[in-house]
């Protein structure tokens, strides 16, 4: 999607949510919101937190009354893709089973995508391009121009990609703002804005210090973050 414009320092980017409704819920309440503000969100809104479900429930009501723009994340990239094989193996590897419990009801043995949840993931997008800042779930090769990669349409890489975090000086047109890879804190770079800061990952020793969700205010690149609260 191309965005001709965005409200200056009333434009919100918000990290990775997965399922961490409450956490989101706290971190809306500090954002300096009002009628014309914009949030971008960068996918990830499910997998491995409690409440995957309630998360999307959330967000679709929430669109109703600001303006929203959503991406896809690699995790729901995976659930489309076991939805469309069936087979939730490679699902179940990264975090789907807090998911499929979210929404599996007692009594019930399948797990069913209600068509509202459909309608919405099938709506986000890959990427967001606006004047300023380039929004991505993952990041972008940072070898090519933007352009480039958009034009050669490498969707995979917009979910997955993680090779511009060792490149100081990528050779894009304009900064990138994106999650996936969690950071103890956001990662902010002249060309790169990294918000992924590991809000679920608050009992894993592999990630001990992280756990908050961080939302990033542009152009100033003021930070506004939540504490895990689930």
């Amino acid at each position: 999607m191309v965005l001709p414009s965005l409200p200056q320092n009333n434009t919100f980017a918000i990290g990775d949510i997965h399922g961490c409704l409450k956490t989101l819920k706290s971190l809306l309440m500090k954002l300096p919101l009002n009628q014309d503000s914009v949030l971008i969100f960068l996918g990830d809104y499910i997998d491995r937190g409690p409440d995957s479900k309630g998360v999307l429930d959330f967000l679709i009501d929430f669109s109703t009354r600001q303006k929203c723009y959503f991406l896809l994340g690699n995790h729901e990239v995976m659930m489309a893709e076991a939805l469309k094989s069936g087979s939730t193996e490679n699902w179940e590897l990264n975090g789907a089973r807090a998911t499929l419990a979210s929404y599996v009801t007692p009594g019930a043995s399948t797990f069913d995508l209600p068509h509202s949840h459909a309608l919405f993931l099938d709506r986000c997008d890959w990427f967001i391009d606006s004047p300023g800042f380039f929004f991505v779930h993952a990041g972008a090769n940072p070898y090519r121009t933007l352009a480039e990669s958009v034009r050669m349409e490498q969707w995979e890489e917009f979910v997955w990609e993680r090779n511009h975090l060792k490149v100081e000086n990528p050779v894009w047109e304009k900064p990138v703002v994106c999650g996936h890879t969690p950071h103890k804190t956001p990662l902010i770079r002249e060309k790169l804005m990294v918000i992924d800061t590991g809000c679920v990952y608050t009992t894993s020793q592999k990630y001990s210090g992280y756990g908050t969700l961080t939302a990033i205010q542009l152009p100033s690149r003021k930070i506004y973050q939540a504490a895990y609260c689930e």
